[in-house]
């Protein structure tokens, strides 16, 4: 059986204090459907352009949002990377606003085939590795980690899962979680793929258990920041079963709950201030300039003017009022001025 080892120290109490806090904030405000599906959008680009840079992915943010939109159909294997994750992301999420979706070792499987596919031959992906490999410095190349045999891989996953479900009401959702993502990065179960994966099962564990960062943030994007203290802090260093014994988790758990306070914290800037008061609330013509936007990709006067029965300077208003929010941005002078969506 798999009995982690760990400490609740102050630090760690504190951060999951802080997290319940920052949760029940973002969940107590209100927001136009249309800025939600903004926002969650670009937390899926996000979070895809982090998990897929993290693992030596060169493409940028910029040209990742460019391939999700585009989808080209000749495509290099760092682009197809960037579709394969993205599209895990998306199904996993659908899934869980249906509640069609529970963490089991078939669910682990599938996501590693859904971004591994077109990338490992037919027999690795969607597969457990059925042979040894070895955890290299990404700067050095030299050997740092042995990962556990490959047949002992799936009693160690199962392992994994046993100890989660059994243990889903005893210790709190974020320890929990964060003791399956570290568990999986040491069992290394996949020839490749492992990090992305163990990033967006992690994802469903902690969605399952109430904290969803599918919709409108993404944990990996603290990760990214520093790849180098990320992979120290979640891998060990040595031979599997001469540290099996000796892995703690406690600073781990620190980390991970640090990050997930930092990516909460940055999206809390981001949303707007909408419904707060009377000030900030949008009223249905603001609406329709957004959803207008959402369908078309830009709006103009003239096609606001179209929408509503409001003089031209209250439609300016109108506008000033969105871009003080931060919700849009205008392009272009005089009569070829237009209006998109902000960027967040």
């Amino acid at each position: 059986m798999f009995y982690p080892k760990y400490t609740i120290t102050d630090r760690l109490l504190s951060n999951i204090k802080r997290i319940n806090t920052l949760v029940n904030e973002l969940n107590n405000r209100r927001f136009p459907h249309v800025i939600l599906a903004e926002l969650e959008k670009t937390a899926r680009a996000v979070s895809t352009y982090a998990s897929t840079s993290i693992e030596g992915n060169p493409l940028p943010l910029t040209e990742v949002k460019k391939i999700l939109k585009t989808k080209p159909a000749h495509i290099r294997d760092s682009e197809k990377e960037i579709l394969n994750y993205n599209q895990a992301l998306q199904n996993l999420n659908e899934k869980l606003e249906k509640a069609q979706v529970k963490l089991s070792p078939d669910l682990i499987l599938r996501i590693q085939k859904q971004v591994t596919v077109g990338l490992l031959p037919k027999f690795e992906s969607g597969k457990l590795r059925e042979k040894s490999v070895v955890v290299n410095d990404p700067r050095t190349r030299k050997v740092i980690y042995l990962p556990p045999d490959a047949k002992d891989v799936r009693k160690l996953i199962d392992d994994l899962i046993e100890f989660v479900s059994s243990n889903r009401n005893e210790i709190d959702p974020l320890i929990l979680a964060g003791i399956f993502h570290k568990q999986m990065v040491i069992i290394h179960p996949y020839m490749d793929g492992n990090g992305r994966t163990t990033r967006l099962a992690t994802k469903v564990l902690l969605a399952e258990m109430g904290l969803n960062t599918f919709n409108l943030f993404s944990f990996e994007n603290y990760y990214n920041k520093n790849v180098t203290k990320y992979f120290q802090t979640v891998g060990e260093f040595g031979n599997y079963y001469e540290l099996v014994d000796k892995i703690d988790f406690t600073s781990w758990l620190e980390y991970f709950t640090e990050g997930i306070i930092d990516e909460l914290l940055r999206v809390q800037k981001l949303l707007p201030d909408v419904g707060i008061n009377p000030q900030t609330q949008l009223k249905e013509y603001h609406l329709k300039i957004l959803e207008f936007i959402k369908e078309r990709g830009f709006i103009t006067d003239r096609d606001y003017a179209k929408l509503v029965d409001r003089a031209k300077a209250t439609r300016a208003l109108d506008f000033k009022k969105l871009m003080e929010m931060g919700l849009i941005s205008r392009k272009g002078k005089g009569k070829v001025t237009y209006y998109v969506l902000k960027e967040k």
